[in-house]
């Protein structure tokens, strides 16, 4: 049975300046996505993407992912609290970002960019799709920095079942569900996306393949998470992760039929 490390949130601290370790995760996931965009402009450039262009697309993205990102725990999981607590809607350092709000975000933002550089919707979330999911990677692993978002109670025998100390449970070991999401949703949904868009697709099969992959890890590892609470309370049957996951995969294989029959 392992222990929670309990590590420090601040990673460097210089005056009243302080670096966070779930703000130095969100600089990595950036990071990789420009390097990644770099990579794959250079290597299918057929897709007519520019470097000022990647870089306006970084920015954008950005902004989704932030704005989306909070809006979306405080109006998906924790609205009492946040209402309670105005103040620390912006507090984004404490951790606290919602994937599918995230999503909402980059969705608007890639609409705005395309609008902007007179591309098609589809081909940006083409090759933006790709990209992101080593950026959930470092995403989840901020997680499991802070302690946050621990997994269901574990078979003792687990070997790898972990006891989170904050959650004041006297001991119980847990699933580690933020390392299982940032092998599933984060390293494995990477490989299949960077391998499946290596070659031409039809417009709009990568962001379905995406939206599939993506849905169908978050949703398996629901089973291992605790669940949120969610606007609707907790749900012992479905979590609000999964509630939010369903429409992905359904619009996915949707879009995916769509694209194929399109080509054809």
């Amino acid at each position: 049975m392992l222990i929670h490390p309990q590590f420090d949130p601040v990673v460097l601290s210089i005056g009243p300046l302080k670096v966070h370790w779930y703000g130095l995760m969100y600089l990595l996931a950036f990071l990789q996505f420009w390097w990644l965009g770099k990579v794959r402009m250079n290597m299918r450039p057929e897709l007519n993407m520019t470097g000022k262009g990647l870089d306006d697309l970084m920015f954008f993205g950005v902004l989704g992912v932030i704005i989306g990102g909070r809006l979306g725990q405080v109006l998906f999981y924790e609205p009492g609290y946040y209402f309670s607590n105005p103040s620390e809607i912006i507090a984004v350092w404490k951790g606290g970002m919602s994937f599918h709000g995230g999503f909402l975000g980059v969705l608007i933002a890639m609409l705005i960019w395309s609008r902007k550089h007179q591309a098609t919707w589809l081909s940006t979330t083409d090759f933006i799709a790709p990209l992101v999911p080593l950026g959930l990677m470092f995403g989840r692993i901020g997680n499991f920095i802070n302690g946050e978002l621990w997994g269901r109670v574990a078979d003792p025998e687990l070997p790898w079942g972990m006891v989170f100390p904050q959650v004041m449970d006297g001991g119980i070991p847990r699933h580690p569900s933020q390392i299982y999401q940032a092998l599933g949703e984060g390293l494995l949904l990477f490989i299949i996306l960077w391998l499946y868009a290596k070659k031409p697709r039809p417009l709009g099969s990568v962001s379905a393949v995406f939206l599939i992959g993506y849905g169908a890890f978050r949703f398996m590892a629901e089973y291992f998470r605790e669940p949120d609470h969610g606007i609707f309370g907790v749900s012992t049957v479905i979590s609000m992760g999964q509630w939010l996951s369903l429409p992905m995969i359904l619009a996915g294989v949707w879009m995916l039929a769509w694209a194929t029959r399109r080509k054809t």
